[in-house]
């Protein structure tokens, strides 16, 4: 696991933007000391866009109760994590996902079915806030956990024999498959395409990680993706509670990834987990969601 290891440290601390890491450390501040670390990625970060768009983090905590105290989110939070919440800081807006350093381990390893978690650090991120030196060392480890847990679980169904690249293109599809996503089908190739030599990279060391700790293939992708959309549903209808302004959200990257025009009526706006109910048939129909 080390070399492994080493190029995710390396990569989780390569620079960013300063205003993304003044937002970073604006959102640590809002937890105080619950904060342990805080991680951009997505699209912003691989289009190294900023203005107009929704930059993407994920908040660490040491602990839900530390995070929440004795408030409804706590609880929520452990049975299904994570919580979202939107955020602003001098002129850039966004949404944090809060994970205590617990569930962050756990959620990228191969013990969860869940793909949500370590699908995206399998992609590349960026380390922009930490508490202190073990809160760094942690975060790295579980981070080097995601790419080993995608592709063994994605050699259970693909060929193990074909380029690095068609393999991590594969396999990113196979996660969006086991969500609710609006992201169109060659959105698993554009997550590669967009640093091919970071994949070549961490193919080898990520498989010698994997062979190293023994993996098991054998969970079935049809569970998973049963699971995974339930759990989408069970996210949203939490989001509705936790995200101010969620439908408008909802619609807008629909139709950003789906190229969409969704239009929402004033109703659609005050409840967002019933517009996102009355819509489904229709993004079905269409296939904007998957």
């Amino acid at each position: 696991m080390s070399q492994l290891r080493e190029l995710v440290r390396e990569e989780l601390l390569e620079p960013v933007d300063p205003r993304v890491s003044a937002m970073a450390r604006a959102l640590a501040d809002k937890y105080g000391k619950a904060s342990r670390a805080v991680l951009f990625y997505g699209s912003c970060l691989r289009q190294r866009e900023l203005d107009g768009l929704m930059l993407d983090f994920y908040l660490i905590v040491s602990s839900y109760a530390d995070a929440y105290g004795r408030s409804w989110l706590a609880p929520a939070n452990r049975l299904i994590p994570p919580n979202v919440f939107p955020f602003e800081h001098d002129g850039l807006t966004a949404k944090y996902a809060v994970l205590s350093e617990a569930d962050f381990f756990r959620l990228n390893g191969p013990e969860t079915r869940s793909v949500s978690v370590w699908a995206r650090f399998a992609q590349p991120s960026r380390l922009v806030w930490f508490s202190d030196v073990a809160a760094q060392g942690r975060t790295i480890a579980a981070v080097a956990r995601a790419a080993p847990t995608l592709l063994c679980s994605a050699l259970a169904v693909l060929p193990n024999d074909q380029p690095p690249l068609d393999l991590w293109r594969a396999a990113f599809a196979l996660t969006y498959s086991a969500e609710l996503r609006a992201e169109r089908k060659e959105r698993g190739q554009s997550v590669v395409d967009a640093d091919p030599e970071r994949y070549l990279r961490f193919t080898g060391p990520a498989l010698a990680a994997a062979r190293a700790e023994g993996r098991r293939r054998n969970v079935s992708w049809r569970r998973r993706r049963v699971e995974g959309k339930l759990l989408s549903v069970l996210r949203l209808a939490k989001a509705s509670a936790t995200f101010a302004g969620g439908a408008e959200y909802i619609a807008w990257k629909i139709n950003r990834h789906a190229g969409t025009d969704i239009q929402l009526k004033p109703w659609q706006k005050r409840w967002p987990l019933l517009a996102a109910v009355s819509l489904a048939p229709k993004l079905w129909k269409t296939r904007a969601v998957r």
